[in-house]
């Protein structure tokens, strides 16, 4: 068996979610909404499997959906692309993430990863060849440094895995760092791969700035968007990924050999979805933050010490004031004792370098967020 994948330990996800099972906890750690997400969307896929194609779609994706990728990003973030030679459809972003890695890295070659970080992206760019090299990122802030970038970059330096907003700090990263991560990118000659799945899913009026329009990197970035994200139909599974024509043409490569092509109904629906009216992707915004807003209060009353969430599903907490230092541990005695499950981030962590901070999804029917609320003042009660 290969050694990458046989010696990984169970996911922190699965560990959870069976001990929320068992029980009957309120399960905030697996990042899904409650909602089944926009019924004219849904019903658009629907349609189109009874009344359209369902044999294989173009490998690159529906002309459809291609079309509106580009101009559905031309009108919120500015980019200039050609459907045709620049947008490719996949079955998700992990997808992508893993094509991406597979197309750009050689063996010995070195990534740059953001801890904390997407559980996938280590075993991924080890499977691809790749050489990990963290940048850690510290609570409360989680931002760069030059110092840490200057640590993690050198001339092996091949590509630049970025998330951001960023899972699972709810953190989205300022124009300051986003102009230093070009810097460095432009002067190694490294090619970003932007995980940006959370790019509308954005709080109080920020609005999402791509890597890939910062000086230097229109031709060196591969921009990564999640139809699962922006729809809140996370399995679903529908990605978009966006690089220049040079890129594209060994990205699609790697496509071609992973998963071919994406269930045409989905795309019909996604093609759809991106170009609805700009108040539905208002509207989505305004919902989650009042959840976040209506959990931040209720946690803080409690006693709890709240982590600012720019972005995402997801609220964290510093446990440290707490007087406690092992959130692996607070988060199993949380689910087993009070019946509320959480992730430790200190899963997110190739090494566990921060251990004080818990992560809490509030993209939850406000019952649901209530009935946790309570389990956590009993906790905090002890």
């Amino acid at each position: 068996m290969n050694p990458i994948f046989s010696a990984l330990q169970t996911s922190v996800f699965e560990v959870m979610s069976r001990l929320a099972n068992e029980h009957r906890a309120v399960n905030l750690g697996q990042g899904f909404p409650d909602d089944p997400g926009p019924e004219d969307v849904r019903r658009k896929a629907a349609d189109a499997v009874m009344g359209g194609w369902n044999q294989y779609p173009p490998m690159m994706g529906l002309p459809e959906l291609r079309k509106a990728t580009a101009t559905h990003f031309k009108h919120w973030q500015g980019l200039d692309l050609d459907p045709d030679a620049e947008v490719m459809v996949t079955s998700g972003a992990t997808e992508a993430i893993a094509g991406a890695l597979m197309a750009l890295v050689s063996p010995g070659d070195e990534v740059v990863l953001f801890e904390p970080m997407y559980d996938a992206y280590v075993p991924l760019v080890r499977r691809a060849g790749g050489i990990p090299k963290f940048v850690t990122l510290k609570p409360p802030h989680f931002g760069l440094s030059e110092e840490a970038l200057a640590q993690a970059f050198s001339p092996k330096t091949r590509v630049v895995l970025f998330n951001n907003p960023l899972n699972p700090t709810a953190t989205i990263f300022s124009d300051a760092d986003l102009d230093l991560l070009a810097d460095f990118c432009v002067r190694h000659d490294a090619v970003a791969i932007c995980d940006e799945v959370w790019e509308h899913v954005v709080f109080d009026g920020h609005r999402h700035r791509p890597l890939m329009n910062r000086p230097g990197m229109r031709e060196r970035t591969v921009k990564i968007s999640s139809a699962g994200k922006i729809f809140s139909l996370t399995g679903w599974k529908v990605g978009m990924v966006m690089a220049a024509p040079e890129l594209m043409r060994v990205l699609a490569k790697a496509h071609q050999y992973i998963t071919f092509t994406t269930p045409p109904n989905l795309q019909a629906a996604v093609a759809y979805g991106l170009g609805k009216e700009d108040g539905y992707f208002e509207g989505m915004r305004a919902d989650f933050q009042r959840s976040r807003d209506r959990f931040a209060k209720g946690l803080t009353e409690l006693g709890y010490s709240v982590l600012p969430s720019k972005g995402t599903y997801f609220l964290n907490v510093d446990i440290a004031p707490l007087g406690e230092s092992d959130d692996v541990a607070w988060c199993q005695r949380l689910v087993t004792g009070n019946g509320v499950a959480a992730i430790p981030v200190s899963a997110f962590y190739a090494e566990g370098a921060v251990r004080n901070v818990v992560r809490f999804c509030f993209a939850k029917h406000d019952a649901t967020l209530d009935s946790a609320l309570e389990r956590l003042e009993a906790a905090r009660k002890g």
